[in-house]
């Protein structure tokens, strides 16, 4: 590679010193050097100096301006040249023009390894003929590059050549100059090819038309690319494996580009020992000439599979057996196909097409076996047909090329039977519903229920029995199915939800073993009345001397339906003596008032209550609400045992009966 080195004063006064009198030179308007060598970068980096420029029209430089002839260049004040952007071409020389109020010059820059830019600098510059005319050269001291080969052997340092450098007066003032040497180092072929990009891997789609593009091999010189030490040239040294042709592939010398050179039908993923291909791919410097260095790498290429199999059945009829009633996987049905087992090319799609009006068959394709598993998903019956024939068809995921169809191997025939199984009876309905009302007499028949055996072809006979029956109130007859109670039903038993008792029962066939079917019993019970009302609460506390006399509201409630409940009827029973001091009043139909007539001393006091339903008959509860009369003082109740005994009003009046009887 050229590399380019500029050297002043102080390494070249050792060399060469010319000494010109101060008296014969005066002042040369225009560059101090008119010609500057650069080597070719990668890139010309924005704002970055590339070089300085001197120019001097020996008057102060007065309105100094620069033109170059690239746009994308410029100099700026200070005489640097500079890129306006990053720019990786530019040509082979930038020229400089350079104008003030006195004089104006041009300057080059050969740009070493840049390619040409057409365009004359009259052209560029916009110069009228003539107009560089006034430039007033006497003379100049010139620095002609030295051109070194790379890779010098010792010993150094060593002369390289000679030259003027600078003038000076006899006092030693510098009068011109000094000026820049280039030294320019010229490349060697030293650097060999390298692929720097590797794993180099490829597909290509069997059956491709040949001279299809695979892949492309780039290999890297660090040489001079303006020159042949790094002008490449690629060749196939070596193919694994070479079936079906030693020469599947060729690469393109200069580009590195390789392309398929077989036809398609070599190209046959399904035919090939391996569809996998390694290339040994050499890079040559020197445009390929013997001399040239050289470097490998390894292409891997792929041969892709497209889908130009369909799948084919291993027989055309399969046969399967199953159960009646039984549901599952009962037959798995295998094909044949020769793509890439890890395409959708491969795998397999498969479809009931006739003989399943029912929908009682489903068929999915085993992800690992690639085989159709035909299931029973609707549980079958050998009394409605002990045989059934399937169609069944199969298809890729991904479609066919267009030249290729499924064929008659892509569909085949299903033979089931369904084996006869003895099934337990069904009873109808079920459930059986029927409404009775509770308290019948023990004994009482409810329903005489029917179950008939599936088994038709069988001719069994058919047993009853109780299953399930919470409350203990049924019994059945175990030839007729007759169900009659045991006990009084209850609707206000815990056993019986929304007015509904349910019972299971069973029904047994005399198969060998026998089956046995459930069925369900729903009696719905109708109310009677059987429930006495209940007062609430039992227990009530006065002051005893309360002016509110009013003791407590009472609630009715029943355990029986509308109309054996409200509205309830309050009473007292009869009040004995001369003095009564309670009285009962009717809130509503299920509320009544207990008041004082007057206020009580201190004690304990039980009152018989009666409370009756609207039933027919109606129903009478008597229940004693206890009264207790308690000493208040201070927002404080006191209802400590009472000064002195007070018998209750029941066994005053029961003192009054005995007292009546005696008499």
């Amino acid at each position: 590679m050229q590399h380019k080195t500029q050297l002043t004063l102080p390494f070249l006064l050792s060399q060469v010193l010319l000494l010109v009198f101060a008296e014969d030179l005066e002042c040369i308007p225009g560059f101090q050097q008119k010609v500057f060598h650069i080597e070719q970068p990668s890139e010309f980096t924005e704002d970055q100096p590339i070089l300085n420029l001197v120019f001097d029209d020996c008057e102060g430089n007065d309105k100094l301006n620069f033109e170059v002839s690239n746009p994308d260049f410029k100099v700026e004040p200070n005489g640097s040249l500079v890129a306006l952007k990053n720019i990786t071409e530019a040509g082979r020389a930038l020229f400089i023009h350079a104008r003030s109020a006195q004089a104006e010059d041009m300057a080059e820059v050969l740009i070493v390894g840049g390619k040409d830019h057409h365009g004359s600098l009259k052209e560029i510059f916009k110069i009228e003929d003539g107009s560089l005319g006034i430039l007033r050269q006497k003379r100049a001291i010139v620095a002609t590059p030295i051109l070194i080969p790379e890779n010098q052997r010792p010993p150094f340092p060593r002369a390289v050549g000679r030259l003027q450098v600078e003038i000076t007066d006899v006092s030693g003032k510098s009068i011109e100059g000094p000026v820049l040497l280039d030294i320019i180092v010229i490349d060697q072929n030293d650097n060999r090819p390298i692929f720097r990009e590797g794993p180099y891997v490829g597909h290509v789609m069997e059956g491709s038309p040949t001279g299809s593009t695979v892949m492309r091999m780039m290999a890297f010189d660090a040489d001079d690319p303006a020159t042949d030490n790094a002008l490449l040239r690629y060749n196939i040294l070596k193919q694994t494996p070479d079936k079906p042709s030693p020469n599947m592939f060729f690469i393109d010398p200069e580009k590195g580009d390789i392309v398929t050179v077989v036809s398609p039908a070599l190209l046959d993923r399904e035919t090939m020992e391996n569809p996998k291909y390694e290339l040994i791919i050499e890079a040559k410097d020197m445009a390929g000439l013997d001399v040239g260095l050289t470097g490998t790498a390894t292409a891997t290429i792929v041969i892709d599979d497209k889908n130009d199999h369909p799948p084919e059945f291993t027989k055309k009829e399969f046969h399967a057996t199953v159960k009646e009633g039984v549901t599952g996987v009962m037959v798995n049905l295998s094909v044949e196909d020769r793509d890439d087992p890890a395409t959708g090319a491969w795998r397999a799609v498969y479809t009931v097409i006739n003989g399943n009006p029912g929908q009682s068959f489903e068929i999915h394709t085993n992800p690992k076996t690639n085989e159709g598993m035909l299931s029973v998903v609707k549980p079958l019956d050998y009394e409605i047909s002990a045989f059934h024939t399937l169609l069944i068809k199969v298809e890729n995921e991904d479609p066919l090329v267009p030249d290729i169809a499924y064929g008659r191997s892509s569909t085949a025939t299903v033979q089931i039977t369904v084996l006869d199984v003895n099934e337990g009876p069904v009873f109808h309905p079920d459930p059986m519903t029927v409404t009775k009302q509770e308290n019948i007499p023990i004994g009482s028949v409810v329903l005489t229920v029917s179950a008939t055996d599936p088994d038709i072809l069988q001719h069994q006979t058919i047993g009853y029995s109780v299953y399930k029956d919470p409350a203990g109130w049924l019994e059945i007859n175990p030839t007729n199915g007759t169900i009659f109670t045991t006990a009084v039903l209850d609707r206000e038993s815990p056993y019986v939800h929304n007015n509904v008792y349910t019972a299971l029962f069973l029904a047994i066939d005399s198969g060998n073993p026998p089956a046995t079917g459930t069925g369900t019993l729903q009696i719905t019970l109708e109310d009677v009345n059987d429930n006495a009302p209940a007062i609430y609460p039992t227990l009530a506390k006065v002051c005893d001397d309360a002016k509110d006399l009013r003791v407590v509201v009472l609630g009715a409630s029943d355990k029986d339906l509308h109309p054996n409940t409200d509205p309830f009827k309050f009473e007292l029973s009869k009040q004995s003596g001369p003095d009564k001091v309670w009285k009962i009043a009717k809130i509503n139909n299920t509320h009544a008032q207990v008041s004082l007539l007057q206020n009580l001393k201190k004690a304990n006091y039980n009152i018989p209550i009666l409370v009756t339903d609207s039933g027919k008959p109606p129903l009478t509860n008597n229940t004693e609400l206890k009264v207790q009369v308690c000493s208040c003082k201070k927002s404080k109740m006191d209802c400590s045992a009472a000064d002195a005994l007070h018998i209750s009003m029941i066994l005053i009046l029961l003192f009054s009966l005995v007292s009546l009887f005696c008499l």
